[in-house]
């Protein structure tokens, strides 16, 4: 039952019983093929199909009632998670990692003491004695400032319009 509810959201007990009795009639048809099991046999699976995509469609009748309703209330986050949902489907999560050699790790013990190891590398950094005595550079070259006299031409280089608002500042 856990892969069903894993990826199919609509499968509950009754679900259950139904396969079940599909199972039963299975069973029943191996033990003893007649021409009357064969057809309890067919009868039953067809119920069983029958049942399923109804579920199924109530399912995804009820999910797109949710997102029409999301759409009218103006809840844009819930709308459009569901329709991602809708658009990715099931997807399995793959929980593997690499470890120092390149190797795959896939067990949950495994991985957790790779990460552990990961961060002690990546946090205990030991013989950084020279991080004190860097220099610091910086991206762009320290530019002097502008003299009075560059500053004048490249006011006489703006504008006629701009230069009055300019002169008039001066003043002032």
């Amino acid at each position: 039952m856990d892969e069903f509810e894993q990826n199919k959201p609509w499968f509950d007990e009754e679900c259950l019983g139904f396969l079940d009795q599909r199972k039963r009639a299975k069973i029943q048809w191996i033990q003893d093929p007649s021409q009357s099991n064969v057809d309890f046999l067919n009868k039953v699976r067809r119920e069983v199909s029958r049942h399923f995509r109804n579920k199924k469609k109530a399912y995804l009748r009820a999910k797109i009632e949710e997102l029409e309703t999301n759409n009218k209330i103006q809840n844009i986050r819930d709308l459009y998670r569901g329709i991602s949902d809708f658009k990715k489907g099931y997807q399995p999560r793959c929980y593997i990692v690499k470890d120092e050699k390149g190797d795959l790790v896939a067990d949950s013990h495994g991985i957790l003491a790779r990460w552990r190891k990961y961060f002690s590398q990546l946090f205990n950094v030991h013989g950084v004695k020279d991080v004190g005595q860097a220099e610091i550079h910086t991206a762009e070259p320290l530019v002097p400032e502008p003299s009075a006299s560059e500053v004048e031409l490249a006011i006489d280089k703006l504008k006629v319009t701009n230069r009055q608002v300019l002169t008039k500042y001066r003043q002032n």
